[in-house]
């Protein structure tokens, strides 16, 4: 059990540098989303649209958008295979869900409002 439980703080701390390695600074909202997108991805505008949407009323939300093109590394690293790909982390930057695809606005919203209490 104790093995089990080393593998997996390690695995957050490397995950956790390489969200810092993107710039993202989770310690500054309740929850952050971070975006893997790719310019023709017409699923990727509508699930940026959709962030937005939600970060204008809720302000303990925070978004970052990562060009995946430009950044195949952090793609290989986070084993993202399908744009959009989502990563919601906590305050402490650790990874609480992970998504792919286009989700509805409602249940973004949903999964959003869960973590940072509603909206405003």
């Amino acid at each position: 059990m104790t093995g089990t439980t080393a593998t997996r703080q390690e695995g957050e701390l490397q995950t956790s540098a390489v969200f810092e390695r993107l710039g993202v600074r989770a310690g500054d909202a309740e929850l952050t989303v971070v975006q893997f997108s790719t310019a023709f991805c017409g699923p990727c505008r509508a699930t940026t649209a959709r962030l937005r949407q939600l970060q204008a009323t809720r302000p303990g939300l925070a978004t970052v958008h990562v060009d995946a093109e430009s950044h195949l590394a952090e793609v290989r690293e986070l084993d993202v295979r399908v744009t959009p790909t989502l990563f919601f982390l906590d305050r402490s930057g650790t990874v609480v869900r992970r998504m792919s695809g286009a989700p509805a606005l409602a249940d973004l919203a949903a999964l959003v409002d869960a973590r940072t209490g509603g909206v405003s």
